[in-house]
């Protein structure tokens, strides 16, 4: 005789600490976000502020287009490189659903902190039927990949303008590195190395002693899934395609800012070096708020005052760069998730058997 189970309650503890997360991680960034607006203008006089509107009203906003163009650009080429690095893995997705998933990484991110990722992921795992524990595992790999390419471009920033940039943004680290207490730095470093270690022993104990556990051993598949994506960077077949996807990537970057200078006459006259100098700091911006709110316009304008721009259109410029960015990624992110699954629908019709 079969008996009726309870019914499972939708919301439990682990379900509502997951939710409760997320706001707050959404409230924070997006309040850091708010502050460092207030902070840009709080010191801007009426006149400043009608300034500031007014180098913004008489933007030539047509001469925008082709910075967009480039990033989009840009935005399929990673979605190209990441179909390089999902080959090793014997995962060949489309170029479409591949695309489809990057530009959604982006909407996302710009709603909730980090969920980009996990919905680039998992959208392109589950429409390709693919292992998304590695999925994830090449993603981290190009993140990897692009941390490494921002520290050189910092580097190259601060030895071609020694005389500019250079002070400003050693300045700006030796100021984190005060901030965090000098030795006291190195010792947190030191620490957090040795709870790495620590956690990979008692991992590797887990592993050995529970060899047979169900949860055990599907922690174990996730790690080992995680960790074949990550390093299949090392079995990258088109190395010299996945190189040019790189270098073109971030060309892009750097080039839809030196032709956004167009759009705005006070700028118009910059050229590659303080693109560059943005590219750097602007790039920084991004990580600490909410899609960059707030902290990408202070990044610029405290850059383009280096190049002697004032403070009111540096700031003006700011609000113009992070405004292309993101109703690109908004408007391009909302087509994609309609089209989505009309796409997949179509493509999945198209295979059935008597539709060959």
């Amino acid at each position: 005789m079969e008996t009726k189970s309870d019914p499972q309650p939708l919301l439990t503890f682990g379900f509502m600490k997951k939710i409760f997360s997320v706001i707050l991680q959404y409230v924070i960034f997006l309040g850091l976000g708010i502050f460092l607006i207030w902070w840009t203008t709080r010191s801007l006089t009426p006149q400043e502020i009608n300034q500031l509107k007014e180098t913004l009203r008489g933007a030539h906003y047509l001469l925008v287009i082709p910075a967009m163009v480039m990033l989009m650009l840009s935005h399929y080429s990673r979605a190209l490189r990441w179909k390089i690095l999902l080959e090793p893995l014997k995962i060949r997705p489309t170029t479409t659903n591949t695309f489809f998933a990057v530009m959604l990484g982006y909407f996302f991110n710009l709603l909730v902190p980090r969920l980009g990722e996990v919905m680039k992921c998992t959208t392109l795992a589950r429409y390709e039927k693919a292992p998304v524990d590695k999925v994830i595992g090449t993603m981290v790999a190009e993140r990897a990949i692009d941390f490494l390419c921002l520290v050189v471009i910092i580097i190259a920033t601060i030895l071609v303008q020694t005389d500019i940039a250079g002070p400003y943004i050693l300045g700006e680290l030796r100021q984190a590195y005060d901030a965090k207490g000098g030795i006291s730095g190195y010792m947190g470093l030191f620490l957090s190395f040795l709870a790495l270690v620590v956690f990979f022993f008692l991992l590797r104990w887990v592993f050995m002693r529970f060899p047979e556990n169900k949860v055990v051993s599907r922690i174990r598949a996730l790690i080992l899934g995680v960790w074949q994506g990550l390093t299949s960077v090392r079995h990258v077949q088109r190395k010299a395609a996945f190189i040019a996807h790189t270098i073109f990537i971030w060309t892009m970057y750097l080039m839809s800012i030196r032709l956004g200078f167009l759009a705005m006459e006070s700028v118009a006259h910059l050229g590659l070096t303080p693109s560059l100098t943005i590219l750097s700091t602007g790039s920084l911006a991004m990580i600490i708020t909410q899609g960059g709110i707030g902290a990408y316009q202070l990044a610029v304008q405290k850059s383009l005052v280096l190049y002697g721009i004032d403070a009111v259109n540096g700031l003006a410029y700011g609000w113009l760069l992070w405004a292309v960015q993101t109703v690109m990624v908004l408007v391009a992110g909302l087509i994609c998730l309609l089209i989505l699954p009309i796409y997949n629908r179509k493509k999945h019709e198209s295979v059935q058997p008597g539709n060959e």
